[in-house]
């Protein structure tokens, strides 16, 4: 499978109806990080809710993002114990970091433009959102490809090297 998602589609499509069907991990790289919200079953609640309700059903969620996310996501994250004190959750921060993935269980991927924000994944009005483009795939090499490479920058592979480092407020390794 190969389908293209724009716009709103992008979060209905995929954020709202996908991501919650992760059963063994679910990873999202992003630039920028907002206070998303999701409607589910009992309403708006914070994406971060969903990802503390993966987690306590035993679902590993690895979260990379290259900015500090706003003040409404901390204080939401704040909230949630399983995000804090839980070692399925992982979290890693890199000012070099500009994809936008999601990868669900090594079986599906959504990569594109849209940042994690409710303005990116047309979660905001219509009138509110940006325009956004991406692609969802199942495809086991590619999706094996984008894990890898992934893992590379979230074991810092990149930190030896980079030239950012200045930039970068949590080092995620240091240089040697």
């Amino acid at each position: 499978m190969h389908q293209l998602l724009l716009n709103r589609d992008i979060y209905t499509e995929f954020v709202q109806s996908k991501v919650p069907m992760a059963k063994k991990f679910l990873w999202v790289i992003t630039a920028d990080i907002k206070d998303l919200h999701v409607e589910t079953d009992s309403g708006f609640e914070p994406f971060l809710s969903v990802l503390a309700g993966l987690i306590d059903q035993g679902v590993a969620v690895r979260l990379m993002h290259a900015k500090e996310p706003g003040p409404r996501f901390r204080e939401d994250f704040d909230n949630y114990d399983s995000l804090i004190n839980n070692e399925l959750f992982e979290r890693v921060l890199c000012p070099r970091i500009h994809t936008k993935a999601i990868i669900i269980d090594a079986q599906l991927a959504f990569v594109g433009s849209a940042n994690l924000t409710g303005a990116g994944l047309g979660a905001k009005s219509e009138h509110r959102r940006n325009f956004e483009a991406g692609f969802v795939f199942d495809d086991t090499a590619h999706i094996e490809q984008l894990m890898s490479w992934i893992d590379y920058l979230y074991l810092g592979e990149e930190c030896h090297q980079c030239q950012r480092r200045e930039y970068c407020p949590d080092p995620i390794i240091d240089r040697t």
